[in-house]
């Protein structure tokens, strides 16, 4: 049975935000989407107070749901999660209580500038999805066959924001502009859990103590 997809407006005094709850392969019932509407809301509006667009996605991953949470904070700041669980109910509960904990861990980073209407000077940039199998090239231009085409947000800032934003995004990396010198940088999470920085341009060894990886 196809998924199931309604958004929704939440609208009230403090917060008003696009909500979209949907199933891949399942239906989600009425009970189980007011219980993500109302722990979604209560969650943005304590640390937010606002955003623009919070979406839940359930699935089967075996004899367990999976539940996505994703919350587009501002321009260039998304929140997501996931979790797993034998019930709906319990898979989004986790999701949320593990989108809690890292929103903490920067605590007064995000919440007061978005607050403040503050955003980062920002570079669009163009986002492809390549075809997974064959991954062979085009014969036409040399590039590999793509699926599909986005526009991303490459933002200014610092390292340890770029850090901040790929932890809140629960991503393997994150390309951002320097502030310091508005040069193209990486953040990216190592297998042994580390952070790593590239910083193309610059020779090893010529900043001491970056601890660049």
């Amino acid at each position: 049975m196809g998924g199931t997809d309604r958004r929704i407006q939440i609208p009230n005094a403090i917060i008003s935000m696009q909500l979209s709850v949907s199933g891949k392969h399942l239906d989600v019932g009425e009970s189980l989407r007011a219980h993500v509407v109302d722990a979604l809301s209560a969650a943005v509006e304590r640390h937010f107070g606002s955003a623009i667009e919070g979406k839940t996605v359930f699935a089967h991953e075996g004899h367990r749901f999976r539940a996505d949470v994703h919350v587009h904070v501002a321009r260039g700041l998304i929140v997501q999660s996931h979790a797993t669980a034998s019930d709906p109910y319990v898979a989004f509960d986790a999701a949320i209580e593990r989108l809690e904990t890292r929103l903490k861990r920067y605590r007064g980073r995000f919440e007061a500038r978005h607050r403040g209407s503050e955003e980062p000077a920002a570079t669009q940039a163009t986002a492809y999805v390549l075809a997974d199998e064959p991954l062979g090239e085009d014969p036409v231009n040399g590039q590999p066959p793509i699926v599909a085409e986005t526009t991303t947000d490459v933002l200014t800032l610092s390292v340890a924001e770029a850090v901040a934003r790929m932890d809140l995004a629960d991503q393997a990396f994150y390309l951002f502009y320097n502030r310091g010198h508005g040069g193209l940088n990486v953040v990216y999470r190592r297998p042994d859990g580390a952070v790593g920085w590239i910083e193309p341009g610059l020779a090893a060894g010529t900043r001491g103590g970056s601890g660049r990886a």
